[in-house]
């Protein structure tokens, strides 16, 4: 554990989820061979776009509509509706399809085991103090097995703008009812969790597993409060 500033006394804390609570990337790799599996299997219209259009084509829908980065469901299900709507097919066969393919996604996001030492963690935590999930992602917290722990879960889209912008973090700060730098918001990301943390008034803490360095990091424009290598070192910070 690093400190970077003085700490007032935490009496709560929030939580991004995604590569922080767990390893991410791979269920992501995962989820897009399955997706893209299945869109080529059912619909072969898709094929006539390779992966580097698709993902082009994904980036063009949020410059005109920016507020999809907002929202990832809702960015892909535009996406695929839209796309295969560029390849031939009408509206309603797109929308079907696109609608059917989101609902596989979210299943196959949150198939998945947390692992024991995260549960752990969180069974003693959440006996100290409140917590509050605050993610960009749009996981199913019941279905991982998460939910249990948190009073308030808050994801971009439904519940606002997505992290570093002030929506869920003032939610958070509006439900919690405490001093912004008494809440320690933990996470990954250096912008969405770190500054966007600080900006917002709260204590930040970064989750830094792989052993960076704050100044080999080219996007870390705010240090954190204190930094972590391991989950269970907040413990620490509660006695």
């Amino acid at each position: 554990m690093r400190f970077y500033r003085s700490l007032e006394t935490i009496k709560a804390m929030t939580f991004d989820l995604d590569d922080t609570l767990y390893d991410n990337w791979p269920i992501i790799r995962e989820v897009e061979r399955k997706a893209t599996q299945w869109l080529q299997q059912h619909h072969p219209i898709s094929q006539q776009w390779d992966k580097a259009q698709w993902q082009a084509f994904k980036f063009q829908l949020a410059e005109t509509n920016p507020m999809l980065k907002h929202d990832v469901t809702e960015w892909r299900y535009q996406q695929i509706k839209q796309g295969l709507g560029h390849l031939g097919y009408d509206d309603p066969k797109a929308t079907e399809a696109a609608k059917t393919l989101v609902n596989h996604v979210l299943k196959w996001r949150s198939d998945f085991d947390v692992p024991h030492e995260t549960h752990q963690f969180l069974t003693t935590l959440s006996k100290k103090m409140p917590l509050v999930a605050i993610t960009n992602g749009n996981v199913d917290v019941d279905k991982i097995g998460l939910g249990r722990y948190f009073s308030l879960v808050l994801k971009a889209g439904p519940d606002g703008r997505a992290k570093p912008y002030a929506d869920m973090f003032d939610k958070a700060a509006d439900f919690l009812a405490l001093p912004r730098q008494q809440i320690l918001h933990v996470g990954d990301h250096v912008v969405t969790d770190v500054a966007g943390a600080k900006r917002n008034g709260f204590s930040a803490c970064w989750f830094n597993d792989k052993g960076l360095e704050p100044r080999d990091v080219r996007r870390m424009k705010l240090l954190p409060d204190v930094e972590i290598s391991r989950i269970e070192q907040l413990l620490e910070l509660t006695r």
